[in-house]
């Protein structure tokens, strides 16, 4: 793995623990109620499909179980059709859908 890929893999893997971390423990009620907590995560989800488009080309073809499209997809709804960010997708990406460090991780040396 090249080291640039390691960078962004280590970004993505931060801003998702902290989407993650920012979500656990609250009810939904609570984050609809939360407009900056609204704003920061989908931020952090913007800026998880911002650093997958980094990756290179070999490392996401080498790890096709990684949902890439979908992350990129999401980064490119978020900055390209902000009107259209719809909250429960955001919620489920934060709560649901962020993969596990391990499954990124897994033999790459990243913690």
């Amino acid at each position: 793995m090249s080291p640039r890929d390691l960078v962004y893999l280590g970004h993505m893997l931060d801003m998702a623990r902290k989407a993650v971390s920012k979500t656990q423990g609250i009810s939904r009620e609570t984050y609809d109620a939360d407009e900056n907590l609204r704003l920061a995560v989908t931020h952090l989800i913007q800026t998880i499909g911002e650093a997958a488009r980094q990756v290179s080309r070999e490392f996401c073809n080498s790890h096709p179980d990684i949902r890439w499209a979908d992350i990129i997809g999401m980064r490119h709804k978020v900055v390209h059709d902000y009107l259209g960010v719809d909250d429960d997708i955001v919620w489920q990406v934060a709560t649901e859908d962020l993969v596990k460090p391990s499954d990124v991780t897994r033999g790459s040396g990243i913690q």
